[in-house]
């Protein structure tokens, strides 16, 4: 699905819409992410992944990882890498791997905020917001791939 960024909000390309340490911007995702960070995980990943994985199977994934190996992070990241190619974001893997391992949450939160700054309803998970934009709701900021192919 590819939809343009008709109501997401101006900032600078290749840049992240918010800080990194810009939690509190978002106070209630700040809370249920410092109190179960699997919620936001799965919430990220669903759209992320564009409703191939669903936010119960990435979440409860994430939380058996954290609990047996105690290294979520590890899997996390490789959504903050995924997430900055579907939307051009500047970065690498070394630093994508440093955000999360050093500040699991504020990594967390920074790519939630961004999915919902891009006009992602994150309630809704992904067939969700697919039906909202379909509806004539608000269109959502789903990655736009410069050249190369299209389905």
């Amino acid at each position: 699905m590819e939809a343009q960024h008709l109501h997401a909000k101006p900032h600078a390309e290749g840049e992240w819409s918010t800080g990194f340490c810009d939690c509190f911007t978002d106070c209630p995702n700040c809370c249920i992410t410092f109190w179960c960070p699997c919620i936001t995980f799965g919430q990220v990943a669903e759209i992320v992944d564009q409703g191939s994985t669903s936010c119960g199977t990435a979440g409860a994934l994430y939380a058996l990882i954290t609990a047996v190996i105690g290294c979520g992070c590890m899997y996390s990241c490789f959504y903050r890498k995924k997430m900055r190619a579907q939307y051009n974001i500047g970065g690498d893997d070394c630093g994508d791997c440093l955000k999360h391992f050093c500040c699991e949450l504020c990594a967390l939160t920074q790519q939630y905020r961004e999915l919902k700054h891009r006009g992602f309803d994150m309630s809704l998970g992904w067939a969700g917001n697919v039906e909202r934009q379909n509806q004539g709701g608000v269109a959502m900021g789903a990655p736009v791939f410069q050249g190369g192919m299209n389905r």
